[in-house]
């Protein structure tokens, strides 16, 4: 019988920032082409598990695994599996979409010779190839998105980290970019991790993690969310989970 690869585990994580805990006991594992959605109000602890997983905070307790590698003593095998697109924009505004692009393979040893015919396909699919040679200033947010998510997927990870990644966007550019994300499940086979506090971005998701206060209050599918809240729709779902005790 086949068996799903897990690409990310974390185990009894807990984060402290001086008497605060941040995040307390957080077990999950991500598997194999599988969209998780990391789905809390915002103070809920999503970014700074986000920290933890990328290396850029270290947890008071617990590990971190991606595709088997612990993140902090197998730091350089772990990280180059893993594509992060964070919720404040990381991208140089006054480069252009291609020195942005070139700049980042670099970052990960890449053959740039190899890369000139990728970055082209990637910025037509997105609408793109005519600002390749812009400066990210002036382009929309929606389009900013776009040119971080291709940066993220230059070096071929295994797995995408999307910490709030519609935060500015207005609502036809945020269905762009769910979509596009579940197209990049379906057809390269990426494990996908989505944090939000928006409920209808977790619709779709395989499997819905709820955080609130440091805690996960559920986990499972659309399915298992309703069932356990004994609510007919998620958002009603969600709002009764966090708030209760």
């Amino acid at each position: 019988m086949f068996k799903e690869k897990t690409m990310l585990e974390i185990n009894n994580i807990k984060k402290h920032y001086g008497s605060f805990l941040a995040l307390n006991n957080i077990s999950l594992k991500l598997k194999e082409k599988e969209l998780v959605v990391l789905l809390g109000p915002n103070g809920a602890g999503k970014s700074t598990l986000f920290s933890i997983i990328t290396g850029l905070a270290r947890a008071d307790e617990g590990e971190c695994f991606i595709n088997g590698n612990n993140t902090v003593s197998q730091s350089i095998k772990a990280l180059k599996n893993l594509g992060v697109v964070f919720q404040q924009p990381t991208i140089d505004l006054e480069l252009t979409v291609k020195e942005n692009l070139l700049f980042h393979a670099r970052l990960h040893g890449l053959k740039i010779s190899n890369l000139y015919k990728t970055i082209k396909k990637e910025l037509e699919k997105n609408g793109l190839e005519k600002k390749i040679n812009n400066k990210v200033r002036i382009l929309s947010g929606g389009e900013r998105r776009k040119v971080e998510l291709i940066r993220s997927l230059l070096h071929n990870p295994k797995m995408l980290l999307l910490d709030e990644p519609t935060v500015g966007l207005d609502p036809a550019s945020r269905v762009d970019l769910l979509n596009k994300i579940l197209f990049l499940k379906a057809s390269k086979g990426l494990s996908v991790l989505w944090t939000t506090h928006l409920v209808d971005e977790a619709e779709k998701a395989d499997k819905i993690i709820i955080l609130n206060k440091g805690r996960i209050k559920a986990m499972g599918n659309k399915s298992k969310i309703l069932g356990l809240a004994k609510e007919r729709t998620l958002e009603k779902s969600f709002l009764k989970i966090v708030t209760e005790n």
